[in-house]
């Protein structure tokens, strides 16, 4: 079983270890998520981590899974928001985003309890 509090220390650690080898790119990737992951009058913070919620499951990505259920958690997002953000990666998606968003449920038990 997936356990996503290790996968996102996990991913911590690597994109650390990135950053020392090419500090130039990670520097430019962090600087444009803190400019699309910021609370604004537009769309709040919830709603744009549910959004990579959404396409970490589409795209069958782990560490996105990991990394954007616990940024919506901690932006307020609610179980049933959460499971709804789910349902619409599986619309989206198909049969693949079945399986990733099966795991994105079992992170989000996870990481709300």
């Amino acid at each position: 079983m997936k356990n996503y509090r290790e996968i996102n220390k996990e991913q911590h650690q690597f994109g650390s270890a990135y950053r020392k080898s090419s500090p130039d790119t990670m520097n430019a990737f962090i600087a444009l998520h803190k400019a699309v992951m910021k609370e604004d009058e537009s769309l709040a913070l919830k709603y744009r981590e549910m959004i990579a919620l959404g396409i970490g499951i589409a795209s069958r990505c782990d560490g996105s899974i990991a990394a954007h259920v616990a940024g919506a958690v901690k932006a307020g997002a609610s179980r049933a928001e959460l499971i709804a953000t789910v349902d619409v990666a599986v619309l989206m998606g198909g049969g693949p985003s079945i399986i990733y968003g099966t795991q994105a449920h079992a992170a989000i038990e996870e990481l709300l309890s």
